[in-house]
């Protein structure tokens, strides 16, 4: 499974994207993005991640995942962790709505709102995207497939 981000307007606090599956028949919308800044200089928990290509495993350590074993019983079976991003670890696909319920991570949603017009940037329904993309993904991990999420700049902050 390849999955792909295309970054489209990074702002002061928070970048915005599209999630997609990049499928044989072309690119499927999942969900919307919400990320840390594009920084030049890497502040922990404050920006997100280059642009590239990047492996999924499941992470099943650590608080989230405990957090997430409780709020999704039945579903959660690791975190969905992108993995091997030079200069950053424990980089996360999780629920949240503004980029202050990230540091690094990918957060996905339903709805966005324009991050030039609200400052931390916002994502909606967050759990309800989270609960629907983790299906497809956990499923391809657990038949041991490899999954993959491309990061594409498409907002000019490379």
């Amino acid at each position: 499974m390849k999955l792909k981000v295309l970054r489209f307007s990074s702002q002061a606090d928070c970048t915005n994207g599209l999630l997609f599956e990049d499928s044989d028949i072309g690119l499927l919308f999942m969900a919307y993005t919400l990320e840390d800044e594009h920084r030049v200089l890497k502040i922990k928990g404050e920006t997100r991640i280059p642009a590239g290509i990047y492996n999924i495993k499941f992470r099943d350590e650590g608080g989230f995942n405990e957090r997430y074993k409780k709020r999704f019983p039945g579903l959660h079976q690791g975190m969905l962790e992108i993995c091997e991003v030079p200069g950053f670890e424990y980089i996360l696909i999780h629920c949240g709505n503004t980029d202050e319920h990230t540091a690094g991570c990918l957060l996905v949603g339903d709805s966005q709102e324009n991050n030039k017009i609200i400052k931390d940037g916002f994502i909606g329904k967050s759990t309800n995207a989270y609960k629907r993309i983790y299906k497809d993904i956990a499923r391809e991990i657990e038949l041991d497939k490899k999954v993959t999420i491309e990061y594409v700049d498409l907002d000019n902050r490379m």
